[in-house]
């Protein structure tokens, strides 16, 4: 679905990603771990077309390296950034449908289909985005992105900073985004977590991938354990 080829990318004169290739599979969850600098969020803004890069970037086949950040949206990747990024003064109705703008006539479609995974945002539809807490933000902004009808949807750090509870329900909600038939590229900090929920997985250090393998395989991997799991 992905292919990534020596992909090189950073910010003005500091380079971030040094010829990095990895590819991703339609209908997988795929994780990309790592510690703070590693270059995984600078991956994710490589993709969607917020950083420049050189080198190759194709989806279902075409390169996508150049293209403006919404003509990457119209091809079906939606990126959910860290930090949440909601509409603080909108309401939850009101973010959703900014997350539709693409898709307007599968509008109600989508939005039955996120108030079945994420309950608590149809109790709260006429709520401000910035008066939720933060694990209901970080649903919503994984609402708001589905709503864009995404192929793949690429989620930076979303346990950042949640509960032990909130954490579960998202990763929880990841299986069922990726059983819904959306493949799924995961960016996070919480290494056992992520793993567990995928299929496949990479591990970056100072902007290059030096380890692959499925997540079971990673979990078990002796250098991971030691880098991240304190094993």
């Amino acid at each position: 679905m992905l292919e990534i080829c020596d992909l090189n990318a950073g910010y003005d004169d500091m380079p971030v990603l040094k010829s990095l290739s990895l590819s991703i599979v339609e209908g997988e969850v795929l994780s990309i771990v790592g510690n703070n600098g590693a270059g995984k969020s600078t991956l994710l803004k490589a993709i969607s077309g917020l950083v420049r890069s050189t080198g190759s970037i194709s989806f279902r086949g075409t390169r996508i390296n150049g293209l403006k950040p919404h003509a990457i949206v119209q091809k079906g990747i939606v990126h959910v950034p860290e930090g949440r990024k909601i509409f603080p003064e909108m309401t939850v109705d009101e973010n959703l449908t900014m997350g539709a703008f693409l898709n307007p006539k599968e509008y109600r479609r989508h939005l039955d289909m996120v108030f079945s995974l994420f309950p608590r945002l149809s109790e709260r539809r006429k709520q401000l985005g910035g008066t939720m807490s933060g694990g209901e933000q970080q649903m919503l902004a994984i609402a708001r992105g589905l709503m864009g009808s995404p192929k793949l949807l690429m989620l930076d750090e979303p346990s950042l900073g949640l509960s032990p509870l909130f954490t579960e329900s998202v990763f929880s909600s990841i299986g069922e985004i990726s059983r819904s038939g959306v493949t799924v590229l995961l960016v996070e900090q919480n290494v056992c977590q992520s793993l567990e929920a995928s299929d496949r997985g990479y591990v970056m250090e100072t902007g290059s991938i030096v380890l692959s393998g499925t997540g079971r395989e990673l979990i078990e991997n002796p250098q991971v354990k030691r880098a991240f799991l304190g094993m």
